[in-house]
């Protein structure tokens, strides 16, 4: 475990903002099911997409890597069509993504698999697959008895009809939308219930379009899908993260200015609401030549809905925290099963640090507080809390000790970097652990 010791500075420059995770995982899976060579470009080696590249070589793809001036990296990924299994075990590490995209793609192919992952994942929700497994007479084994993984499956899915829950995570509906297509079949994919994050679809949607895969949304309800498509390989350019993107738009709002670069407001992104959201709270935001900048604001609490933007919430209680009066997030059950339970993480480590954040059963009631007041909390082994962190010593009257800063590597490997060359200031401890 890595400790760090963070002294009270205000942030100001310019950055660019690191390469969507959502966008990146569902383009390297694209590319890796074509049939030739396609090049993925500015994309963010963190440990979850280390996760999905070593996934889609384990099915038979072949991926090498260039690293790009500014730390990313380009990949040239020639698919795996057809898909040529490598190895019997499949390791997701603690991606959530990973997890949920690969499985319907081991099922294009016959032989055993076991899925494998670390931490939290092994606990994460994965019922609607169960019930497709059962449905299909798809073979699986919890290897461990006591959690989800290691889950060994065999078999293979078959053209037909599909019925999910769309309100436990979108997820499981682009898992299947990867694979369904290349079956000697049509298929169907109908929701038993409304849809959750639905901007991931989207997503999902527009990346699969950009690889040459048709799919029919009919009102976020049903996705109509031909089978024998084929994907196409192609040059892609991974954009902006509004997600990483947050937390320095914050940082903008409760310090000194900040501009935020390769943000494109016509993204699919969910999280791309932070903007408005900064807005409604009384935050100066404007668009300029090279991003989006933000100047120190009097911001005041209000409502917000994230069911749609669940990733956002860390963030948004250090900028409710801050902010005048009361601000209630609403509608985040699913943050209970994240890296961490989010809710109670971000509550527990916001108090420590002096903030006033009551739990509920599914948000926060964020009663704003002049500033924190610095402290010894730990990341909870997630990456948002630890970037949250960051961002709040901002407004801290003393210094803050973080355990588990490493948390970041998972989605921003370079967060501690980039965070000190906007004039952050931490260094590292040794406790004797």
């Amino acid at each position: 475990m890595r400790t760090i010791e963070i002294t009270p500075k205000l942030l100001r420059g310019s950055l660019e903002i690191p390469p969507s995770k959502s966008v990146s995982h569902r383009a390297i899976i694209s590319a890796g099911l074509a049939k030739g060579e396609s090049v993925i470009s500015n994309v963010l080696m963190s440990q979850d997409m280390i996760a999905t590249c070593d996934a889609m070589t384990a099915l038979g793809a072949s991926i090498s890597y260039q690293e790009e001036q500014n730390g990313r990296f380009t990949l040239k990924i020639n698919g795996c069509d057809p898909l040529a299994l490598k190895t019997e075990t499949i390791a997701c590490n603690e991606s959530g993504s990973t997890l949920r995209f690969i499985i319907p793609i081991v099922l294009l192919q016959p032989k055993r698999v076991v899925i494998t992952g670390k931490g939290r994942l092994v606990t994460r929700p994965m019922k609607p697959y169960y019930e497709i497994f059962k449905e299909k007479a798809i073979q699986f084994e919890h290897l461990n008895q006591q959690q989800d993984l290691p889950l060994a499956l065999e078999g293979t899915l078959t053209p037909g009809s599909y019925q999910i829950d769309g309100g436990v995570s979108s997820q499981f509906i682009t898992g299947l939308l990867f694979a369904l297509p290349l079956l000697d079949g049509d298929s169907v994919i109908e929701l038993t219930s409304k849809l959750e994050s639905k901007p991931y679809l989207d997503i999902s949607l527009d990346v699969l379009k950009q690889f040459g895969i048709a799919i029919v949304n009919d009102h976020d309800q049903r996705f109509l899908i031909k089978g024998n498509q084929a994907y196409s390989p192609c040059h892609y350019r991974v954009e902006g993260d509004f997600s990483q993107g947050a937390f320095w738009l914050v940082a903008g709002a409760i310090g000194e200015m900040i501009d935020c670069r390769d943000l494109d407001l016509a993204s699919f992104q969910g999280d791309k609401v932070i903007v408005d959201l900064i807005k409604q709270m009384g935050g100066a935001i404007s668009t300029e030549a090279e991003g989006l900048v933000v100047k120190k604001s009097d911001t005041h609490g209000i409502v917000i809905d994230v069911s749609q933007c669940p990733d956002l919430v860390p963030i948004l209680a250090v900028l409710g925290s801050l902010s005048g009066g009361t601000t209630t997030i609403i509608n985040g059950e699913r943050l209970r099963f994240k890296e961490s339970d989010r809710l109670m993480a971000t509550a527990d480590v916001l108090n420590k640090l002096g903030g006033n954040i009551v739990e509920t059963s599914d948000g926060l009631v964020i009663h704003g507080v002049s500033g924190f007041t610095g402290g010894h909390v730990q990341s909870h082994n997630d990456h948002r809390i630890a970037m949250a962190v960051a961002i709040a010593s901002i407004c801290a009257n003393g210094n803050i000790i973080l355990d588990g800063a490493e948390a970041v590597n998972k989605s921003y490997p370079h967060f501690w970097e980039d965070f000190k060359a906007m004039g952050g200031e931490w260094i590292g401890l040794d406790l004797g652990k």
